[in-house]
């Protein structure tokens, strides 16, 4: 019998909080400590300029911090970036990679995302993948082809057990309030699912595969439990500290 992973729920702060959100972030490490996040694992993502404080305030916490992006090489002329290795030093141990508002707004292709994926691994961070399609690519029937060129573009080689994540996060659900209907969800997880088999071996049964796109309390009940929904990436309801517990929260 195939054991399922362990859920995680981790939240993308994305360009977002100050130094006085990190409230937010003493209140779900308080919350996690009494129990709130059940058999889940959670992480925190916080912007870049409030990790090292998050990772004090977060010390000995059953709780989880990564960084938004990272660069492909540890160190060097880059003026602005953040090596995976800097993360690690910052208290990160997770990384989210390709997310589609830097593959749009930034112009990152597959490769670049793989090379980033590759450094993450090198720093001993693991990697969230995300991958997703816009509306007119579900509309034209294209949606699991540009997933999966995705997927194939984006795995490095070799990754070691448990260094990978991905996170399934159609494009025109950010932010949007709209999700696809759970049957379409379940029928792209599972099909995530055998394609990164493909990728990684021995590996396609444990590999988390988490759901992203306006996921909120309202809705997380219905989306967590579907088939092959490992967990959850969630964007601006894990601003929120009683918002982002009670979707982690299903798992109780």
């Amino acid at each position: 019998m195939t054991h399922r992973p362990r859920p995680l729920v981790a939240g993308n702060w994305k360009m977002n909080g100050l130094r006085e959100s990190l409230g937010e972030a003493a209140a779900i490490c308080a919350a996690v400590k009494e129990g709130g996040s059940g058999k889940a694992e959670i992480l925190v993502c916080p912007p870049a300029t409030l990790l090292i404080s998050a990772a004090a305030l977060c010390q000995g916490m059953p709780i989880g911090l990564g960084g938004q992006d990272c660069h492909a090489e540890p160190h060097g002329p880059f003026t602005g970036d953040i090596s995976a290795e800097m993360l690690r030093d910052a208290g990160a141990s997770y990384v989210i990679l390709g997310h589609s508002e830097r593959r749009a707004g930034h112009g990152e292709t597959d490769q670049t995302v793989r090379a980033k994926a590759a450094a993450a691994l090198r720093a001993k961070l693991t990697a969230i993948i995300c991958v997703g399609e816009t509306r007119a690519e579900r509309e034209s029937g294209h949606a699991q082809a540009v997933v999966g060129a995705q997927l194939a573009g984006s795995i490095p080689e070799n990754a070691p057990p448990g260094s990978l994540v991905i996170a399934y996060e159609p494009v025109w659900a950010i932010g949007s309030g709209l999700t696809p209907s759970p049957e379409d969800i379940a029928e792209m997880h599972g099909f995530i699912r055998s394609q990164a088999a493909r990728h990684l071996a021995d590996q396609g049964a444990q590999l988390r595969i988490l759901y992203g796109g306006s996921v909120k309390p309202a809705n997380a009940a219905e989306l967590l439990q579907i088939q092959n929904v490992d967990g959850a990436l969630v964007g601006g309801a894990s601003l929120n500290a009683r918002e982002f517990m009670a979707i982690a929260g299903v798992y109780r």
